[in-house]
């Protein structure tokens, strides 16, 4: 039963990374400051932050013109559904 417990908090420490990360990226393209890189926003979203990477997407505004985010991020989390449901039935 820990398993499971321990995979919900560390989906849910990486889906509010992920939604900060895409609002501190946006604050930065305003401030014309340093940015986060694509492949990181990307990576989290691989790690488990799909949900919150593609939710700060919409809430901040931000990539939502670049189709491969449009098209990757909810793409990627659907992946991640299907092996979560399959992972949940084998357990």
């Amino acid at each position: 039963m820990w398993l499971k417990e321990i995979g919900a908090a560390y989906l849910a420490v990486m889906n509010f990374i992920g939604f900060a990360a895409m609002g501190l990226d946006k604050y930065k393209a305003k401030a014309h400051a340093w940015r986060i890189p694509e492949k990181t926003l990307f990576l989290l979203s691989i790690l488990g932050g799909s949900a919150g990477t593609w939710a700060g997407m919409y809430v901040f505004r931000h990539k939502t013109r670049h189709w491969y985010f449009v098209a990757g991020m909810p793409g990627i989390l659907a992946v991640q559904i299907a092996v979560g449901v399959i992972a949940l039935r084998l357990v």
